[in-house]
């Protein structure tokens, strides 16, 4: 889902940001300890990285189900290229809205909108973890919402929705965080949701060669530095835009505890975009080759670039366009290991295929016909295996 989200809403791809800094009017904010900063930063890695590395063995849970015959759906060449033109136009776009507009009722639809989002994403991160927990004789029943138009032979199906009793219980425990973040706006459980969205993303979104994630990764570099360098556009936006969108933990947590408020941010996009080349192209090379070097290799380079963007931020005190530092991590310390292995050729002619990267449910596509949000994927998996129901799909995006 998140994968989509970021592609929609640019502004979920900004660079990390020191505490937002104090609006026209109010009162400086004191400045964050070194205790305070340290925990903070090292939070945010150690947040960055828990959704790439669990997102990688759910992938691979999938990758070695070979029994689809359906093809994933891949981001091509050229949706590579046009994505960062589509994603200037929208995050100008949000920044004029929020120029024009009150920022107020604009939040406000947003908010209704990654509500739902949320509740989806994190029913459907925490539904495989969920039912190790439920008992053997756990009364599990199932239920059909069905609704029809016409009749007879012109009879056709609108919704034919299909879910059970474990379902409900997952859908139940993320409706509960939902609330909480749409009364409170606080940032536990936006992080919650962040942390759904990034796990979904790097769980579901593919690439299907290394050479589309370098070009997406070459234009989202240029964007990245543009519109946090050259405008105010893109930090602007992020500290306006009310949505779990980003990462965030507070700087001062140890004096104010829970009530914290001033924060340092990472955003979604600055996790899932540079890891789709690590898990789309190189982590399925690896597959092919029976090892992880390039995964483990993109996994160290992921570090290490937002290690020095952290570094970076806080020598200058500036907001960091974190692609500036994570996009030649990423792609050169892979290239380099394919360099010293002798393997770059074959790196950048391998293409993933069904056999290796079997059709996965995508949160941008929740069917509208049947099983619920929270057990897309778990119930899909299944079917690959042992299917208990029969369902009918016809996907559309939301």
């Amino acid at each position: 889902a998140v994968g989509a989200t970021a592609m929609e809403e640019p502004a979920a791809h900004n660079g990390s940001a020191a505490g937002a800094a104090p609006g026209a009017g109010t009162p400086a904010r004191p400045p964050a300890t070194p205790e305070g900063m340290a925990l903070a930063y090292g939070s945010l890695v150690l947040m960055a990285l828990l959704p790439i590395f669990f997102g990688a063995l759910r992938s691979v849970s999938c990758a070695k189900s070979k029994n689809s015959s359906e093809m994933p759906e891949t981001i091509t060449s050229r949706d590579a290229a046009r994505f960062p033109i589509v994603a200037s136009c929208t995050l100008l776009g949000l920044y004029l809205f929020f120029k024009i507009f009150s920022q107020e009722y604009i939040n406000l639809l947003l908010s209704m909108y990654f509500f739902v989002l949320g509740i989806l994403a994190l029913s459907h991160t925490i539904s495989p973890m969920m039912n190790r927990f439920f008992p053997a004789n756990f009364p599990n029943k199932q239920y059909q919402l069905l609704f029809t138009q016409g009749s007879g032979e012109s009879k056709e199906e609108i919704v034919n929705y299909e879910f059970d009793t474990k379902d409900l219980v997952c859908l139940a425990l993320s409706s509960v965080v939902g609330v909480w973040y749409l009364l409170r706006k606080h940032w536990i459980a936006n992080n919650l949701f962040g942390l759904a969205f990034s796990l979904n993303g790097v769980e579901l979104l593919h690439l299907n060669n290394v050479s589309t994630g370098c070009i997406l990764l070459g234009g989202l570099f240029i964007y990245d530095v543009f519109w946090v360098f050259g405008t105010n556009v893109m930090v602007t936006v992020a500290k306006s835009f009310e949505a779990p969108i980003k990462l965030v933990f507070p700087q001062d947590l140890l004096e104010k505890g829970l009530d914290a408020d001033n924060f340092a941010m990472l955003g979604l996009g600055d996790i899932v975009i540079p890891d789709l080349r690590s898990l789309g192209s190189s982590f399925p090379y690896s597959l092919k080759k029976n090892t992880h070097t390039y995964f483990y290799t993109s996994f160290v380079a992921y570090i290490f670039g937002l290690g020095l963007t952290i570094f970076i931020m806080h020598i200058f005190k500036h907001a960091q366009p974190a692609l500036l530092y994570l996009v030649p991590a990423c792609i050169g310390f892979p290239l380099l290991v394919a360099l010293a292995k002798g393997e770059v050729t074959e790196m950048f002619s391998y293409e993933s295929s069904a056999e290796i990267l079997p059709h996965t449910p995508r949160l941008t596509h929740f069917p509208t016909v049947s099983g619920s949000p929270a057990s897309l994927a778990d119930s899909m998996q299944q079917k690959l295996s042992c299917p208990r129901r029969r369902r009918q799909q016809s996907p559309s995006a939301m």
